[in-house]
């Protein structure tokens, strides 16, 4: 097995780039990565490659659930 298809494997099912997140979120890329860096209960992103940063999918759409009903 290839390093670049071992890397896939632990992918997320469904994760989003930074600009996508944040589109979710309803905020901009700085407040996202504001968030990720200081705020303890926000999904942390993972890093795929030095120029790919994801975040997982179902971690970002739970938090954002948990902020709507709090």
């Amino acid at each position: 097995m290839s390093a670049a298809s071992e890397a896939v494997q632990w992918v997320p099912a469904k994760s989003f780039r930074p600009k996508t997140a944040a589109e979710i979120l309803g905020v901009g890329v700085s407040t996202l990565w504001r968030w990720a860096k200081e705020r303890a209960d926000f999904p942390k992103p993972r890093r795929l490659s030095s120029r790919c940063t994801i975040f997982d999918g179902a971690e970002l759409l739970a938090w954002r659930d948990a902020q709507v009903a709090q």
